[in-house]
């Protein structure tokens, strides 16, 4: 019996034996490994959800019980799931993480060659690719899928998603620049080599008006928001034209794509390769 097949009958389970918990921990060691993701990107480019992996990180939360995860000796306590504990690592994993609070949940894949500024969190079932900074006070959500070589700037929000276990969880491809202070929710997926501006929010409600191609980008309703490849989105707004609003010269924010990115662009993020 195949792995998955395993967890979708364990998700039937209310009581669980030992047997069971070896199958939960293969599993979570699988996710660690980056040998199965929440998510995937077919052939076409398309990505899709893995409902059975969102099945399994869930099911860890039902298996486990509540424990004190603190030592004895600390007055700074922490209580959650056992089956939930810190990502085990070590200097061999080839990860740089800067002292002073960060943290990292097991169940999470995390490549060689990231590094994490502190404080910031990985979330379980989450993907971080090889090369990519989490800044300071950024948050990598559950099940939330990031690429090479991306910077997650200080203080960004990249959102999560567990339930349904059909959602799609955000997406940040390779070579992305994500500014401070900028949120990024609801499943949306930002293509490769995109600038996210800093304080830009997007969700799957938002609507993205691109300056260069004169259109607006907008979630159908069923498929998530998708900003294109090399896009440069800023804060923007845009007036509103009827009743209220309009008497009280009142606006709304509105994300713009000001144009797509080009040498100017490249030299002005190049810092980054620095810092790594």
């Amino acid at each position: 019996m195949s792995l998955q097949e395993e967890i979708k009958e364990l998700t039937e389970k209310s009581d669980f034996t030992a047997n069971d918990r070896e199958i939960f921990e293969s599993f979570k060691e699988a996710l660690r490994k980056g040998e199965i993701r929440a998510a995937e990107k077919d052939s076409e480019g398309n990505w899709r959800t893995n409902a059975w992996v969102k099945q399994g990180i869930l099911l860890g939360f039902k298996m486990g019980g509540m424990i004190e995860m603190s030592k004895g000796t600390e007055s700074f306590k922490f209580f959650d799931k056992e089956t939930y504990p810190l990502h085990p690592m070590s200097l061999e994993d080839g990860v740089r993480i800067v002292p002073g609070g960060s943290t990292i949940r097991d169940g999470s894949y995390v490549a060689k060659s990231v590094v994490c500024m502190p404080p910031m969190y990985i979330n379980v079932g989450a993907y971080v690719d090889e090369g990519t900074m989490v800044d300071s006070h950024a948050l990598v959500g559950s099940c939330a899928q990031i690429g090479k070589n991306v910077h997650l700037s200080a203080a960004a929000q990249i959102g999560g998603v567990l339930e349904p276990i059909g959602a799609m969880p955000v997406v940040i491809e390779d070579d992305v620049l994500v500014g401070g202070n900028t949120g990024v929710y609801e499943g949306t997926i930002v293509r490769t080599r995109a600038v996210l501006a800093s304080g830009v929010i997007l969700t799957r409600s938002t609507p993205v008006f691109d300056l260069p191609n004169n259109k607006i980008i907008k979630s159908d309703g069923e498929n998530p928001l998708e900003v294109p490849a090399n896009a440069v989105v800023v804060q923007g707004s845009r007036n509103i034209t009827s009743g209220f609003g309009k008497e009280n010269g009142l606006s709304l924010y509105a994300p713009i794509i000001v144009k797509y990115r080009d040498e100017k662009t490249d030299s002005s993020t190049q810092l980054e390769d620095y810092l790594r």
